[in-house]
This record gives C-alpha cells, sequence and structure tokens, in this order.
C-alpha cells in the first residue's frame, strides 16, 4: 500500500492543535525523567494508521523508541498490546493522545472495511469507498481502507468523472453529459449514477465505463447484471449495510460503494498505559 505524502503535515497540524505554545501538564514532569509504556487496544480490530503514530513521535521526540506487534492490516484482539514505547517521559505524554487519535480513527475504518469485506467473501463483488470522509483526512482514511481489505474509489473530483443526478440535470440528458465528458476529459474514466432501467440503458448506449446503480431493488440489479453481461463494470449503491450488502453482492455487481466505512466509524478503544 502506497502511503500518502501528506502524512508530515497531518501530524504537525494535529500537534499544533493539541500541544500550542507547550504542553503545561508534562511541565510537571522532570525534565530528565525516563519512561516505558504499551498501548492496549481494547477492541476486536483491523489495526491501521501506524505510521501517523510514529511520526507524532518523530517530531516531538525522535529518541522515542516504539516497538510495534503487529502491522496495519492485521487484526487484533481485545485486550492485547499493540506496541510499547521507552524514551524521555515528557515527549511520550505530550504525544500521547495525537498519536492515539490519528490510530484509533484510521483502524475504526480499517475495522469498519474489513467486516463489509468478510460479509461479501465468496463472490466477486469489491467493497469501495467514497468521498464521505473526515475533513483533511481522506487520504489517511482511502488508505486505512485498503488496510480493511477495500478498495478506493475516486479520491477526489480530479481523478475520475462521476456523473450524477444533478449533472445529468444541469446538463440535459444522460446522453448530453457523457458526451461532453469525452469530449472535454478523453483520457478520464467516466461513471454514470442510475436511479432505474431506463437510465441504465442510456447510460450503456453512451458509453460509459462503470455504471452506477444507485438504490436498485435486488431483482432489478439482477436484471441490469444480465443484460450487461460483463459489458461495463457495475457499481451498486444506496441502502448499503452489514445486514443488505451479502444480498447486494449476490446479484453479481463488480463493486458495492460504502459511506460507512468513513462516515459512520467508531473509533477502536486504545489506551497507553505507563509501566511503573
Amino acid at each position: 500500500m502506497k502511503l500518502p505524502e501528506n502524512i508530515s503535515s497531518h501530524v504537525n497540524l494535529a500537534l499544533q492543535e493539541d500541544i500550542g505554545s507547550g504542553d503545561v501538564t508534562a511541565d510537571l514532569i522532570p525534565r530528565e525523567n525516563q519512561s516505558k509504556a504499551n498501548v492496549v487496544c481494547r477492541d476486536d480490530a483491523t489495526l491501521s494508521g501506524i505510521p501517523w503514530f510514529n511520526e507524532v513521535f518523530h517530531q516531538i521526540d525522535p529518541d522515542v523508541e516504539i516497538t510495534w506487534n503487529y502491522k496495519d492490516g492485521e487484526k487484533v484482539d481485545a485486550n492485547e498490546i499493540i506496541c510499547s514505547l521507552s524514551g524521555n517521559s515528557r515527549s511520550i505524554l505530550s504525544g500521547e493522545r495525537a498519536a492515539l487519535n490519528f490510530l484509533q480513527t484510521l483502524s475504526a475504518t480499517a475495522t469498519q472495511t474489513q467486516k463489509f469485506v468478510s460479509a461479501v467473501k465468496g463472490t466477486n463483488a469489491r467493497i469501495l469507498d467514497t468521498r464521505k470522509t473526515i475533513p483533511n483526512l481522506r487520504d489517511a482514511q482511502k488508505y486505512a481502507v485498503l488496510c480493511g481489505g477495500g478498495k478506493n474509489h475516486r479520491i477526489g473530483l480530479y481523478d475520475m468523472i462521476l456523473i450524477k443526478e444533478n449533472h445529468i440535470m444541469a446538463a440535459g440528458s444522460i446522453t448530453e453529459a457523457v458526451k461532453q465528458a469525452k469530449q472535454l476529459h478523453p483520457d478520464i474514466k467516466i461513471e454514470v449514477e442510475t436511479e432505474n432501467f431506463e437510465e441504465f440503458r442510456e447510460a450503456t448506449k453512451a458509453g460509459a465505463d462503470v455504471i452506477m446503480l444507485d438504490n436498485f431493488d435486488l431483482k432489478t440489479m439482477r436484471e441490469a447484471v444480465l443484460e450487461n453481461d460483463g459489458r461495463i463494470s457495475l457499481e451498486a449503491s444506496g441502502g448499503v449495510n452489514l445486514d443488505t450488502v451479502r444480498g447486494i453482492a449476490e446479484t453479481g455487481v463488480d463493486f458495492i460503494s460504502v459511506g460507512q466505512i468513513t462516515k459512520d466509524i467508531a473509533a477502536v478503544d486504545l489506551s497507553m498505559r505507563f509501566e511503573l
């Protein structure tokens, strides 16, 4: 998995936010004190965010040593020690919250993604993320999706054309929107969101590279898969949760996009404990 290039800036902003002009509580600890600490995962989880965690302490104090018992993408059982730290006490205390914030959030995305991936195991469907991400953490969450076994959809508005309902209304029709897309951006993949079988057929005829079946019922979805016969990649969207995703996957669609894996997440419960 390729790491985002903005990890350093992510961490720098997080430390500015948290430490500001200085950690006035850590100042209570003698400057020369050394400590050891363990990070414990209180939940069953899929780990993600190690590079951000490491970068926090690299920026605060490169002499803090971190030993990891797991890698990003690996499953962690509840109450396992995922890493140990040793070094200056003040440095560890000052970096604790920022480092855990990155790790708990990205592990939450990876864990949620892994649940959906497991739910469709044995089918040909791949779980996709969306642009419904935490502001300024999109690259980080997209990385976490990969850790959970999912696949990245477009990163932003610049790397793929996705013609949705409002674009279609503004352009006049699916056909006209696709035509304009091919003329203006001939080298960029085009996806069209469709809401019924008529629109699906129009998008097929217009030459879309990917067609999104938005809120199709399972019967209509199967009909679209059958008519398409593997010619165009089909993506299912809307009404996707852990109770419905298996049935959607079994219709034969290629991809299922899931906003929940980046926006409806609960942070993994992590805690750092100093050793006596």
